[in-house]
């Protein structure tokens, strides 16, 4: 199976290209990148993997990204689409070139499709644009991942790995979500991307259920640590997102006023709200990997902590 990545330097994409290129016999793949991040680090540690780098803008490019696509199975966008030009010509592109399933960039918390997250909506914009084109398609949502879950402890000894540490408790702290450890990530999108039942499918693949309580107290168990909990009502998020939607709707659209607004809306979404959790997800129309791939063994989150406690952890975004 051909298989091309977009924006596969990023914290999914390498978990994806990690999880298909362990199977050289299975996925030949390609990575499209930027020319202008061609000359980075992780796009060495790309190639190291045996995977084929190709510099190719996607905007104003639909003749070349046709020829570079021409011959591919599958093409999975990991953009992060603070705009909706670049995928929405990747998709075009997709379409004259036979591509037989297309993964529009997701991978976070299934969601309803407008009036909860700003990000949400930008990929609604594209999963819309997908149907309306008749791309095959299949949607990945992931929940929360592991590597964003941990407070900081007092004594900082685990701050090495958590580029964004949970600072803030929702309500009272019952509140649960889903949780997947990135690395599982690509594992799933393996068996997801071969498997016929998930073709023009929304698929949300998760690995445990905690609540905030349960997660602060399991780490003051195996750390010896007491953690304050910042508890914060749902009034006071609700406030703040009210607050920088404001800014944000008076602003240039802007990454500062994107991250301003998207910011306190994922903590709603995923705390607050609760609808990363697997029975909102149904409603909305998702397969379950727990239903799909029941054999699936996933990195357990009480080892992922253990990781963490022994220094083994690793940080994403740590080179950025």
């Amino acid at each position: 199976m051909n298989v091309t990545i977009v924006g596969a330097n990023g914290e999914a994409g390498l978990s994806i290209i990690d999880a298909l290129s362990s199977s050289p016999n299975e996925f030949k793949l390609t990575a499209f990148v930027r020319p202008t991040s061609i000359n980075k680090p992780e796009i060495q540690q790309i190639k190291n993997k045996g995977v084929s780098v190709v510099p190719i803008n996607l905007e104003n490019n639909h003749d070349e990204l046709v020829k570079a696509l021409t011959g591919q199975d599958v093409v999975i966008s990991c953009l992060v689409p603070f705009t909706t030009g670049p995928e929405i010509a990747l998709a075009n592109a997709s379409k004259e070139a036979g591509i037989k399933r297309f993964l529009p960039s997701a991978f976070g918390p299934p969601c309803p499709p407008e009036g909860v997250m700003l990000l949400r909506e930008f990929k609604e914009t594209i999963i819309n644009h997908v149907k309306k084109i008749y791309l095959p398609y299949t949607v990945v949502d992931v929940g929360m991942w592991y590597q964003v879950s941990l407070p900081s402890l007092p004594s900082g000894k685990i701050d090495y790995a958590l580029k964004f540490p949970a600072a803030v408790v929702a309500e009272d702290g019952s509140h649960a979500t889903s949780l997947t450890d990135l690395r599982d990530v690509g594992k799933y999108v393996a068996k997801i991307i071969t498997d016929d039942r998930t073709l023009n499918k929304y698929v949300f693949a998760y690995n445990e259920v905690w609540t905030q309580e349960e997660i602060h107290t399991h780490l003051e168990e195996v750390s010896g640590e007491k953690i304050p909990r910042n508890l914060m009502p749902a009034r006071d998020i609700e406030a703040t997102i009210a607050d920088a939607q404001v800014k944000y709707d008076a602003s240039d659209k802007s990454l500062p006023f994107i991250f301003g607004l998207a910011g306190p809306q994922y903590l709603y979404c995923e705390w607050f709200r609760q609808d990363n959790l697997p029975e909102p997800a149904k409603y909305l129309g998702y397969l379950s990997t727990k239903d799909l791939y029941p054999d699936f063994e996933p990195i357990k989150y009480v080892d992922y902590v253990h990781e963490v406690m022994q220094g083994k952890g690793k940080s994403i975004y740590a080179d950025r």
